[in-house]
């Protein structure tokens, strides 16, 4: 709800929640309405921040993979050969990938 407080001021009423010993207690307050400027730069923060995480979230997901691939016999694979199976593993999706080489009769050891 938006109103005119004594001061001339455009206001908005907010309503939160704060409680003592796990008490809930609800109250209103007078906070003043953002200008479209200040809720456009709060906006951008806020994506800011969310891009951020969402880099280090990746980050933290590829170390735990790059773990994994570190646990494997690899060296029997070329570089490009490794590069080529993982791009078209992604390409393709998990379960497809993993069916289609599932399928595949298994290597001879010379």
């Amino acid at each position: 709800m938006i109103r005119t407080s004594v001061f001339g001021l455009r206001t908005r009423r907010v309503r939160y929640t704060l409680g003592l010993a796990g008490s809930p207690m609800t109250s209103e307050l007078d906070m003043p309405k953002l200008s479209e400027r200040e809720r456009l730069a709060d906006l951008e923060v806020r994506q800011r921040k969310m891009a951020e995480e969402v880099a280090q979230a990746r980050s933290t997901l590829r170390d735990r993979y790059a773990a994994m691939v570190r646990e494997l016999g690899v060296e029997a694979l070329t570089e490009r050969e490794f590069r080529d199976v993982l791009t078209h593993a992604i390409r393709a999706g998990g379960a497809p990938s993993i069916g289609a080489l599932k399928a595949l009769p298994a290597a001879r050891t010379a």
